[in-house]
């Protein structure tokens, strides 16, 4: 049996505690992301599983789209997969500030790596894998950012919140098709990854909110990337995956 997961954002952080959870025999992850780590190369021969990695930039998502629908196709052609799985996972934070004082670029690019990214190839794996007879799976990692608004945060708030609201819309279109995929927008907790230490790095005066991050280090409340990854694939697997298209891991 193959089965098939394709990860955003595998390159550093829980993204990569994930891809090395995901990585055991009989499973092909792809990985989409900035940079590759041949790390993963490794454990993937280690563990006789397969890894494929893709430098690209999910700022220009775009692009990506005719590549990926021509791989899964071919993919497929060669030997069914028993089941395909696509997890959203890249994101970014843009400067730590007021919406008024963030530059254009940095905006945009907040926005389209956080919310078009996901989009466009969520699109692009449901348009490849709409006949296959295998159950699917498209799990997009949000934040509780996105269900709670907050000072300085502006672009990754209202990224997450679309995240959110796309995916109880594409849990809509699924439901309506006779093999729809499941499809959910999850919270996986507050974790110990470089987007905290951004946060913890940010000037006071910027960041109202900046103490209660730093605290949340110092009480040692955040969860380690290899554990968070854990529990979000642990929720992949439940049987009842998509029944709530807005959950939250510690639910």
């Amino acid at each position: 049996m193959k089965h098939l997961t394709l990860l955003t954002g595998a390159s550093r952080g829980m993204g990569l505690s994930m891809a090395r959870q995901l990585l055991s025999a009989g499973h092909t992850v792809l990985c989409i992301s900035r940079t590759s780590v041949p790390e993963l190369d490794a454990h993937a021969r280690h563990v006789g599983a397969t890894v494929l990695q893709w430098a690209h930039d999910l700022a220009d998502s775009g692009s990506l789209n005719g590549k990926l629908e021509g791989w899964l196709k071919d993919s497929q052609a060669e030997a069914p997969w028993a089941s395909a799985t696509l997890i959203n996972n890249a994101g970014v934070i843009p400067q730590i500030a007021p919406l008024s004082e963030i530059a254009a670029d940095d905006l945009a690019r907040a926005l389209r790596v956080g919310l078009e990214a996901p989009m466009q190839v969520t699109a692009a794996f449901l348009r490849a894998t709409e006949g296959w007879k295998a159950p699917r799976k498209v799990l997009n990692i949000s934040s509780g950012l996105g269900r709670k608004a907050m000072a300085s945060q502006a672009a990754y708030c209202a990224a997450k919140a679309g995240m959110d609201h796309f995916t109880r819309s594409l849990a809509l279109d699924e439901a309506l098709k006779p093999q729809g995929a499941k499809v959910c927008s999850l919270a996986p907790g507050v974790i110990d990854t470089g987007m905290q230490e951004q946060l913890r790095a940010a000037p006071a005066e910027a960041f109202p909110d900046k103490a209660s991050f730093v605290g949340l280090k110092t009480g040692g409340s955040l969860t380690s990337p290899d554990d968070a990854a854990a529990r979000i694939i642990a929720f992949l697997a439940r049987p009842d995956f998509g029944a709530n298209p807005v959950a939250d891991v510690r639910d």
